[in-house]
């Protein structure tokens, strides 16, 4: 018996699809039918109609019905899952439609037909951000955790992103040596990148493994998976319809055979974030988009050159390993909402030795449960403490399991004792507050490992700006330094209905007030924080006044602070400095590297041919020459190389094309856009350190 599908907001009249269902469905349309496909999709939530026992009927006409009835998980995984009334199924245009027209089942939802008794609570893996409401949801869904038998990207610590987002902080031919994609990885190679080159590709997350080179079966899904993003990055979002969705889904479908979890997860987000183009939906971030083309490409390329290991390959289940006896103290809790319709609470804890942990309880439900979820008993151990309890609290977990990214399982043999909690003054919580945020920030950006651990710092109130407030950090007497850079403290999400952003207001109405903060680097962002919980600076005078039953601290996305958690307004220090009249300086946004990646989404939304119109006559200049005059020498290189590759189109006497493929402008593109990636973590890594 079928699981009753209920539709949502999120996820329209039709049950997920797997993405396999999706490119057999295709594959099976004559030419004809093909060039009807995208008309035929666009109708289809509008004529879906509730059927029995949990499936969806759509009624094309008089005699052709489709009729779509998921498996026991509520996802269709096979062919027979949909069938249509019509003379020409199951090889007909209106099934194909339909498939078309449903949401693509991640890893998350393929992986609960194989149900495991020792998993962790369910969870969207690598729910990146195109999948999100706003900025940094896509972070929050990605830590969530995925389900142990989910394919999850590279082993990193919660934050960081492979996309990124890992949501990040991320030759040869296909089948030959000589020639294909390739990919290279730092500043002085990325210049010839866009030549012939044998080096495999690596990133800041993506480092491979000599000891694990791939298999040939790899190396051929890469190479598969890499032609079928370069022909998608060449039409860009007009060109990318159901027919070249469908080339990527078979693609993927193989990585995921081959034993490819990251490559496969990268092409979803990249099919998801072109139908958000196409159809014009709220979720759409031509930036979201952009960066998952980039992981796509930079994976495929480096495994299509022979390199392996897990950071590359990803991991099809998230391993655990024994922890033993554990000592863990809460440190703050953080809700989570995808736009995927997944929503909970992650609760992160800390060790003895500085090790950061988490719990995590993330299922569908969306907004309301990660407003429940709170407050919910903790799935740990048989624990009698709820998040709210283990966020101030502590566990003694006997047996514990850990995964590399630095969740807890909740296996059978698991078992959990309350303690104590500590305050953020005491240790271990205390050594986040102890070094400066800059020397933090810098070490985490040459460790990508680290970089979506929290951050703690204690700063001053400045002003509020919009929805965030900027401050300045505190040097270790409690003065605030002239000099002292001014930092962005932003919300964990963005929902209007989560606390976060009335919490930021609020505090914003008390300039110079003294906050020790937990939050989480926004490494995309020049000297950003976004905010997490909050607390009194200890031994000041002008800070906040929080309960003690609450450990001096407030977690911003659940805990509404009131008038009487702040001091008076007239008790505020003489002698801070003033705040700015506008926004805080931007550095990456003052760089003349947005036009670089203003370029690259040019080709992304509009296709070769968009940036093929700026090698016109005079039309260069305005991107190079700033990039020269900045001293960004290789970005222009890069730049110019990319535009002339896109314009680059020989044909013969007859006029036809020499060389159709895309192989060489996908190399060029994805060169530029690595080195972009670098540029920016070094401005952003900068803007920390700017005294």
């Amino acid at each position: 018996m079928s699981t009753e599908y209920t539709p949502g907001p999120d996820t329209g009249p039709f049950p997920p699809v797997a993405p396999d269902v999706v490119a057999e469905a295709v594959e099976g349309l004559t030419g004809r039918l093909r060039k009807k496909l995208d008309a035929a999709v666009e109708g289809c939530a509008e004529r879906a109609r509730p059927g029995t026992d949990g499936a969806v009927q759509v009624r094309f006409g008089e005699d052709a019905e489709v009729t779509v009835r998921p498996g026991p998980s509520g996802v269709v995984t096979r062919a027979e899952h949909v069938v249509c009334t019509c003379l020409l199924a199951p090889r007909c245009l209106h099934r194909a439609a339909v498939l078309g027209a449903a949401p693509l089942a991640g890893p998350e939802d393929l992986a609960a037909e194989e149900p495991d008794a020792d998993a962790a609570p369910q969870v969207p893996a690598q729910a990146g951000a195109p999948e999100t409401l706003g900025p940094g949801a896509g972070e929050a869904a990605d830590r969530s955790g995925a389900a142990d038998g989910a394919p999850t990207g590279p082993p990193a610590r919660p934050g960081t992103a492979p996309s990124g987002d890992a949501p990040a902080t991320p030759a040869g031919v296909p089948g030959s040596v000589s020639s294909g994609p390739s990919v290279v990885t730092t500043e002085a190679t990325a210049a010839t990148a866009h030549g012939p080159a044998t080096s495999p590709a690596t990133d800041a997350t993506a480092g491979p493994d000599p000891a694990s080179p791939a298999t040939a079966a790899q190396v051929g899904a890469a190479s598969a998976l890499w032609q079928a993003a370069a022909g998608a990055l060449a039409g860009g979002v007009p060109a990318a319809g159901a027919v070249v969705q469908a080339e990527l889904l078979r693609a993927a479908h193989t990585a995921r055979l081959a034993g490819l979890p990251r490559a496969e997860a990268a092409a979803l987000r990249v099919v998801r974030g072109l139908r958000n183009a196409r159809d014009r939906r709220a979720a759409h971030r031509l930036s979201h988009l952009t960066e998952a083309f980039r992981e796509l490409l930079l994976v495929c390329g480096s495994v299509a050159s022979g390199a392996g290991g897990p950071a590359l390959t990803g991991v099809a289940r998230r391993a655990y390993r024994q922890g033993g006896s554990l000592h863990t103290y809460g440190l703050c809790r953080e809700p989570v909402l995808s736009a995927t319709g997944y929503g909970g609470v992650v609760t992160h804890l800390i060790t003895p030795d500085g090790s950061q942990l988490q719990v995590s309880d993330v299922r569908p439900g969306g907004l309301a449960r990660a407003r429940g979820a709170g407050s919910a008993s903790v799935a740990l151990g048989g624990a009698t403490l709820d998040h709210a309890g283990l966020s101030r609290g502590g566990l003694l977990i006997v047996g514990a399991t850990i995964s590399a990214d630095g969740r807890l399982g909740s296996g059978r043999g698991v078992k959990a004792t309350p303690l104590r909690g500590v305050a953020w003054a005491e240790q271990p919580a205390a050594a986040l507050f102890a070094a400066p945020a800059a020397r933090t920030i810098a070490a985490r950006t040459a460790d990508p490992d680290t970089s979506g651990e929290l951050l703690g710092c204690d700063v001053a109130v400045v002003a509020a700006v919009g929805d965030h407030l900027l401050v300045r950090e505190l040097a270790p007497d409690g003065s605030v330094p002239v000099d002292a850079p001014l930092l962005r403290l932003l919300p964990g999400h963005p929902h209007p209905e989560l606390a976060y952003t009335e919490n930021l207001r609020r505090l914003g109405t008390r300039p110079g007030l003294r906050l020790r903060v937990l939050g989480r680097p926004d490494l995309a962002r020049a000297a950003t924080l976004r905010a997490l919980a909050v607390g009194p600076v200890p031994g000041a005078a002008y800070t906040l006044r929080l309960p003690a039953d609450r450990l001096d601290r407030a977690d911003l996305g659940y805990d509404r602070l009131q008038g009487v958690h702040l001091p008076p307004e007239d008790s505020r220090p003489a002698g801070d400095p003033p705040g700015p009249v506008g926004d805080a300086p931007d550095p990456l946004a003052e760089s003349p590297l947005w036009r670089v990646r203003g370029l690259l989404e040019t080709g992304v939304s509009g296709g070769r041919r968009a940036i093929a119109e700026t090698a016109r006559p005079g039309t260069p200049s305005a991107t190079l020459v700033p990039l020269r005059r900045a001293g960004l020498a290789t970005a222009a290189e890069l730049t110019g190389a990319l535009v002339a590759e896109a314009d680059r189109r020989p044909r013969d006497a007859f006029g036809r094309l020499t060389d159709p493929g895309s192989d060489a402008y996908a190399r060029a593109w994805l060169a530029l856009a690595v080195h972009l990636s670098a540029a920016e973590r070094s401005l952003v890594a900068a803007s920390w350190a700017a005294y």
